[in-house]
């Protein structure tokens, strides 16, 4: 289960990061668009929680399995920000954030 939920949270605040670094969707939390090392931060955070969200997943399973299941956990995380964005840009921001911070932490004590 732990496995599942770290998966979860950091696919879905790396697709949130993600889909914060572009303009429009930046525009709809903060009002404007994002500056450039802004949107190249942002990037580059989710680039690496959807790297780090592959871990818990081949950890958990097998190499085969759990690269499916990975695939499969950012699916699930763009759905959900797909689905939240356009009606609470703000309360995407923060379960995100709370996501990330949440998964981070399962992830250091999935380690040991």
């Amino acid at each position: 289960m732990n496995v599942i939920l770290c998966a979860l949270g950091l696919s879905y605040a790396g697709m949130a990061s993600l889909s914060l670094a572009m303009d429009r969707h930046h525009g709809q939390v903060w009002g404007r668009d994002a500056a450039i090392n802004v949107r190249r931060a942002l990037q580059i955070a989710g680039t690496l929680l959807l790297a780090l969200a592959i871990w818990p997943c081949v950890a958990g399973w097998s190499a085969t399995v759990g690269f499916v299941a990975w695939v499969g956990f950012i699916s699930a995380g763009a759905l959900l920000v797909a689905l939240l964005l356009p009606y609470a840009p703000k309360l995407l921001l923060r379960s995100s954030l709370l996501a990330a911070v949440a998964a981070l932490a399962g992830l250091v004590t999935f380690m040991q």
